[in-house]
């Protein structure tokens, strides 16, 4: 992958940023994350300051040799100017050196409160939030635009105001030596300002299509190189179509990086020509006027030296909107993410779910998939540009889905509706008691996961009411409500770290022996025992090393060792075989004892043995009661029974 300069990669925005203006209200909300950093900052530009200063004094000390020290043979003060140059050189490498240490630690700090401001207001937006956003495009979010965001403090604004000061102060030296020669340094300004121009819209379009071709080959690398991705096209064996493909947008990336090299190399020879011309003009001119006795031989050599320090700065400051404003969007970008508002949050006053019974309620429960208020049309449109906070809700309103969950979250369901939003959950009432197990069947589609979603507050209902020993779960803390609920899922996610690591998840503080003592429950341990490097053992992206039965008990294991009060079971054993789903049945009944359980499941087993049975249809409650209630009534219960009674039969006997 080609790498740019950051001017370059600056540049290559300027027309994003063409016609707009830094808004006074980003300004002081700039100047807030800066604040802390206001006598580092004050450090920085007097070490700008203090360089740009020492920069001038050589040419001022070379005049006075050649005018006076050299004609009065004074070696006196010979010595003591050569001194002075060494010390001013020192003085300029202190300078440098502070100017580099503030400005990194003023941009490392700004990456770092930017990265973890954004990191912990994404992590409190609601799930929908994460299956609608792009994940590439957060990510790009926290990284480049963090990155672009801190460059606007070190690198561009250092080389605005190092640019502004060196040229200050460099005129007003050269003014006060000989105003004639620096009128006539400014005559070929022309020649600087517009090739500058010319050539960096030719590199903005060139840049900016090597940031596209650079952007699709990192998709292209993220997408195969995940395992799903390999997986995929493993099992269609396209090996050479994938590497022609890749290696065209390669040869893109090449090409495009080889024309930057030249166009840059091509405009910073022009320049340096045009700073050469400039020099030659003030020695020509310069000559003549110590010919005609105008001015001595070392103002014509200090005014030389210090001409080629006018026209880079010159140069860049002609370029310094575009750049200061190009950094800006990347605040921009930055803050329209950590201004998107979070839907489910804690009220304030919420109360803490202190030594939970289990009793849980729904009271006309509605609830309909729509896109959450924080959407951002940037991080959801495939390919998209980067919109304001909402655009393009109204269009995405009428598409709802329900998503795929998280993590510990729940199994995955993706509906697309076209037109006016059906309800997930439609009207739905019902109440468990304290340690009862309620089991909840239907359709696909029926608004199984979406039910259970709404009691760890992965959703929020839009009518009605979720209980919790009595209080609506959205009085109460986030924090602890979830800690009292604990969630198997059918998919269960685990991260890439070890088998320890990721059960101790549920609860970080828990010894070896309560691991173990769970793992035993969930039938996991023996078997985790017998790998060579035990529960040190790393379980690959997403668990993939692990099977579905494996990554299942695992899950099983990792809610005994949280211990909730509450237990959440989606399709939980649908990845085990006989002899297992045995074993953790008997598991599953050690800890559901005494503790309240809603059971998504298929399988008879579970249905049969449950104290209640909610069966869903369309989002609405239709049935309720125990099986044999059910089965009498010969509703919609009594039909899906005998289609699992007859499918669980069927693999018997192929087995």
């Amino acid at each position: 992958m080609t790498t740019m300069h950051p001017h370059e990669l600056l540049r290559g925005n300027a027309e994003a940023v063409r016609g707009k203006r830094v808004q006074q209200g980003m300004v002081r909300r700039i100047a807030s994350f800066a604040r802390p950093y206001r006598w580092q900052l004050l450090g920085f530009v007097g070490a700008i300051f203090a360089g740009s200063v020492m920069t001038l004094i050589p040419p001022l000390l070379f005049r006075s040799i050649i005018d006076d020290i050299i004609p009065d043979s004074n070696r006196g003060n010979l010595h003591l100017f050569a001194i002075l140059l060494v010390m001013a050189a020192v003085a300029a490498a202190v300078a440098a050196y502070l100017e580099r240490l503030w400005s990194a630690r003023i941009g490392e700090g700004l990456i770092f409160d930017l990265r973890v401001a954004l990191y912990d207001h994404v992590q409190r937006q609601p799930i929908l939030f994460f299956t609608r956003a792009q994940t590439g495009a957060l990510i790009s979010r926290m990284n480049n635009d963090v990155i672009g965001a801190q460059r606007a403090f070190t690198s561009t604004l250092g080389q605005v105001i190092g640019n502004g000061i060196l040229l200050i102060l460099t005129l007003f030296t050269m003014l006060l030596l000989e105003w004639r020669l620096t009128l006539l340094a400014f005559m070929i300004l022309p020649l600087f300002i517009i090739p500058t121009r010319r050539v960096g819209r030719r590199l903005q379009r060139i840049v900016r299509n090597q940031m596209e071709d650079n952007a699709a080959m990192n998709n292209t690398m993220t997408e195969r190189m995940n395992v799903s991705g390999a997986m995929l096209v493993k099992l269609f064996g396209r090996y050479r179509r994938e590497r022609d493909e890749f290696s065209k947008q390669a040869s893109d990336v090449r090409d495009h990086g080889v024309r930057t090299a030249l166009v840059s190399q091509t405009f910073f020879i022009a320049l340096t020509l045009m700073g050469a011309l400039g020099t030659a003009l003030i020695y020509w001119y310069g000559g003549l006027m110590v010919i005609n006795g105008r001015i001595t031989i070392g103002t014509l050599a200090a005014l030389g030296f210090l001409v080629a320090r006018i026209y880079a700065p010159l140069t860049a400051l002609t370029n310094a909107r575009v750049d200061l404003m190009t950094a800006f969007v990347s605040f921009d970008r930055v803050f329209e993410v950590l201004d998107a508002p979070i839907d489910i949050q804690d009220r304030d006053g919420a109360a803490e779910l202190e030594e939970p019974r289990g009793e849980v309620a729904f009271e006309d429960v509605h609830f309909t998939y729509r896109p959450p208020s924080g959407e951002l049309a940037s991080l959801v449109n495939l390919g998209g540009s980067d919109t304001s906070l909402h655009a393009n809700q109204a269009k995405n309103a009428n598409q709802a889905k329900s998503e795929t969950h998280l993590a510990n979250g729940l199994s995955p369901q993706i509906t697309q509706i076209t037109g006016e939003a059906r309800p997930a959950v439609d009207g739905v009432s019902f109440a468990i008691s304290p340690g009862q197990h309620f089991a909840i069947v239907g359709p696909s589609g029926a608004g199984k996961t979406t039910l259970v979603s709404l009691l760890p507050r992965l959703y929020d209902v839009e009518r009605g009411a979720v209980k919790v020993d009595g209080i609506d779960v959205r009085d109460l803390t986030g924090e602890s409500l979830r800690e009292a609920i604990g969630v198997v899922s059918q998919d269960p996610h685990f991260f890439h770290d070890t088998i320890l690591c990721n059960l101790k998840y549920a609860r970080p503080d828990a010894t070896q022996a309560e691991v173990e003592e769970a793992c035993r429950a969930a039938q996991i341990h023996s078997l985790i025992a017998s790998l060579p490097e035990g529960y040190e053992t790393v379980v690959g992206e997403r668990g993939y090393r692990l099977s579905g039965g494996e990554k299942q008990r695992l899950a099983i294991a990792r809610v005994i060792l949280k211990n909730p009060a509450i237990i959440i079971l989606d399709e939980a054993t649908s990845h085990l075989d006989s002899e297992n789903e045995a074993a953790i049945q008997a598991a599953l009944a050690n800890i559901l004892r005494d503790r309240t359980a809603l059971i998504v499941a298929h399988r008879l087993s579970t249905i049969i043995s449950a104290d209640q049975i909610l069966v869903l249809d369309e989002g609405k409650l239709v049935e309720q009661g125990r099986h044999e209630e059910l089965l009498t009534a010969n509703q919609l219960y009594a039909d899906l029974y005998r289609t699992l009674e007859s499918g669980e039969a069927e693999k018997a006997e192929t087995v």
